[in-house]
């Protein structure tokens, strides 16, 4: 068993990767609070606007949740009519999701924030920075599944 706190330089990376993400996170939170949403309808929203007239089983793979963790925020964005569903014309038992052109803009305002932040940080670590950073992710992302 490895001694987490035997090595200062993991100990640095996972500060750094909590205060990175409440920095990632901070703009986008205060538009989704200002409409009574929080970080899971942000992910929804991202991964819906990202797989336009995706399955609900295509969200959920994206987002490696359960039905149940899914169902409260996915009917409050549908409630808000900033995502909306229809049964699949090749299998009704399948519903098929979207963002409304209401959340769409509100996606792409989130998305923009975030985007922005990442563009400067990039230009700011120098040239390298952003293959290295994208390689750290994929391998971080994909490791719970080696």
């Amino acid at each position: 068993m490895i001694d987490p706190y035997k090595n200062s330089t993991h100990l640095e990376a996972i500060e750094l990767l909590y205060r990175g993400y409440r920095t990632f996170t901070e703009q986008a939170d205060r538009l989704l609070d200002k409409r009574g949403l929080n970080r899971s309808h942000h992910r929804i929203l991202y991964f819906v606007g990202r797989n336009q007239n995706g399955s609900v089983a295509d969200l959920l793979d994206a987002l490696a949740i359960s039905k149940q963790a899914l169902n409260t925020p996915l009917r409050q964005l549908m409630a808000m009519e900033l995502v909306e569903s229809k049964r699949s014309t090749n299998d009704a038992r399948i519903k098929m999701l979207k963002l409304s052109p209401t959340g769409k803009r509100l996606e792409a305002r989130l998305t923009e924030a975030q985007s922005e932040l990442l563009e400067n940080v990039f230009e700011e670590a120098g040239a390298d920075a952003q293959n290295s950073w994208h390689l750290v992710m994929r391998i971080l992302s994909t490791s719970s599944e080696q």
